[in-house]
């Protein structure tokens, strides 16, 4: 774990971010806040271009709660079979639609405890959706995020939940919206596990990282 870096260069970091691309945006596609909910779900332990391909058609005749519902959990199986985990994923997805149906009025809450309450939905997603549908500036700490934090000694931490304290303590508030975002794609992409692309890292300079590639 490196050690955490000073105000400075944490936002000499995330100016090079912003400027690299000032409006990052997530990779799962929804056109509501179910919808993203449902993806966010489905997208424990599988790739977000594997959740797109398996919700492509599924997201055309079940965009509700109630359409779900409605559909059933032997149609939803077969329609995000592709997914790891997808009979257990799709047991939540019919769970949590019913409770948004019975509890919520089939509109997704905006709070992350209502959001944790749902069946298949733990802090992650809820700060997923928080962050992503109204634009609060939650941190979604994923592996990618645990990564690069811990690596570069912009957010480090021992768990999740200690990276998730370390961006919203250190990171500049006028970059917390999309902070999250541009750490995951970097992560994603540049500061991959397990052979780092640190020759074209824009941030190579700052990074604490000892185990360069370059």
């Amino acid at each position: 774990m490196a050690k955490q870096l000073d105000y400075h260069t944490i936002r000499e970091i995330f100016t090079r971010f912003h400027a690299s691309e000032p409006e990052p945006k997530g990779e799962l596609d929804h056109v509501n806040a179910y919808t993203l909910v449902v993806a966010v779900a489905l997208s424990a332990q599988a790739t977000d271009a594997g959740v797109n391909r398996a919700t492509h058609e599924l997201f055309k005749i079940a965009d509700t709660p109630e359409k779900m519902l409605a559909l059933g959990e032997e149609a939803l199986t077969q329609h995000i079979k592709t997914i790891g985990l997808y009979r257990n994923k799709a047991k939540n997805v019919m769970k949590l639609s019913k409770i948004l149906v019975e509890d919520y009025g089939g509109e997704v809450p905006c709070s992350r405890a209502a959001l944790e309450s749902l069946p298949g939905v733990g802090r992650k997603t809820a700060n997923v959706v928080l962050n992503m549908w109204w634009h609060y500036p939650a941190q979604a700490v994923d592996t990618h995020i645990f990564r690069f934090g811990n690596r570069s000694g912009a957010c480090p931490g021992k768990d999740v939940v200690a990276v998730e304290r370390a961006i919203e303590d250190n990171i500049p508030v006028d970059f917390q919206q999309h902070a999250h975002h541009w750490m995951i794609l970097h992560g994603r992409y540049t500061c991959v596990a397990r052979k780092p692309k640190c020759g074209a890292c824009l941030i190579r300079d700052l990074c604490q990282f000892e185990e360069k590639t370059l």
